[in-house]
């Protein structure tokens, strides 16, 4: 497993942008397929994104499509998701997670603490 520490959460207006940075703490980052994951208050947690290990490979949310974008730099150990034209449903705990495929929630086996993304109207 891999401790995962996310970042760059807060309160931003509909229609603003924020960018979410997940710092992993092995050298061996680059290996691991990447993932970022949502949670609403009172709604299971659901796929946003997910990056394979070179970057080659993005899948994304149809939710999510034209407005965020999942990036990784491997030489730093973070993996990134910049999020523009903001809505108030995308009000949510953000987690980035590693070791998984895809969409598939449960294939991941390392998970950060969240981050807190408050969309205001």
């Amino acid at each position: 497993q891999v401790q995962l520490v996310e970042s760059g959460g807060g309160l931003v207006q509909a229609g603003g942008s924020l960018r979410l940075s997940c710092a992993a703490s092995r050298r061996s980052f680059s290996s691991y397929v990447m993932g970022w994951f949502r949670q609403a208050p009172g709604k299971e947690r659901e796929f946003v994104a997910a990056i394979t290990r070179s970057g080659g490979s993005i899948h994304y949310a149809d939710f999510v499509k034209g407005r965020f974008t999942i990036s990784r730099d491997n030489a730093k150990n973070t993996v990134y998701l910049q999020m523009n034209s903001l809505k108030v449903e995308d009000t949510a705990v953000y987690y980035c997670a590693a070791g998984g495929a895809g969409s598939l929630e449960s294939t991941y086996d390392s998970w950060g603490q969240g981050t807190q993304v408050t969309v205001s109207s």
